[in-house]
């Protein structure tokens, strides 16, 4: 029992079991608290939902983060696909408090290369609010990828997702799909890369390549050690 308070911040719903889901599982296992914040809608860039769609998308977050176990889920609403239009102090400023309040030794975020213009708009607002200042409680800072907008960034446009920190998800693999599926009006067919059976293959892919059955991969960003 390692009972590490655990912080996960993601752009959009799903963004967080796409990129880390395994490793969510996991640090619960370890008997670990997990709190995960979602920082912008996940709908408005396809034109105003419904309002029975954005229930729906609210639903299948809270479904997919109460299947891994998540202690807490925050959603802040932000405007979806237009984080640039907003100062980045204005995103620093919940990251700071969400950290200030919680006191996470753990976060986990997003890889400054994405396609996503949210995704590299809030790798920067955590940088900024983890800065290693005497007393700030995050040891260790880990950026995720996510399928179907990491790989989609073409060489040379951002830099290169070359991960260097591997979490065995073998056995919390299944719970990962389980919590994918909660949001199946997010997912898409195979082959498309934010499909069921791509996600599986990638996990069997990043875990092969460190000698697992299956692994998230990520980016160390830092690692403090006392």
């Amino acid at each position: 029992m390692s009972n590490e308070r655990v912080l996960v911040i993601a752009a959009h719903p799903d963004d967080e079991i796409l990129g880390c889901g395994g490793a969510i599982a996991q640090h619960k296992a370890r008997g670990d608290e997990v709190h995960v914040v979602i920082m912008a809608q996940g709908l408005y860039s396809r034109g105003t939902p419904e309002e029975a769609e954005r229930l729906a998308l609210e639903k299948a977050s809270d479904d997919a983060n109460r299947i891994l176990g998540v202690d807490r889920l925050t959603r802040l609403d932000l405007p979806d696909n237009r984080l640039d239009s907003l100062d980045l102090l204005d995103l620093v400023k919940p990251v700071e408090a969400l950290i200030g309040e919680l006191r996470p030794g753990i976060v986990y975020g997003h890889w400054c290369g994405d396609v996503n213009i949210d995704h590299r708009r809030l790798h920067e607002a955590v940088v900024t609010a983890c800065r290693p200042q005497p007393g700030h409680p995050v040891h260790t800072l880990l950026f995720f990828e996510v399928a179907s907008s990491t790989e989609w960034q073409p060489p040379h446009s951002a830099p290169a997702f070359l991960p260097n920190w591997f979490v065995d998800i073998d056995s919390v693999l299944t719970l990962k799909l389980q919590a994918l599926d909660a949001y199946a009006m997010e997912m898409r067919a195979w082959p498309h890369p934010r499909s069921l059976k791509a996600v599986e293959h990638l996990a069997r892919w990043r875990g092969a390549c460190v000698g697992m059955a299956a692994a998230e991969a990520f980016v160390l960003g830092r690692l403090l050690q006392s």
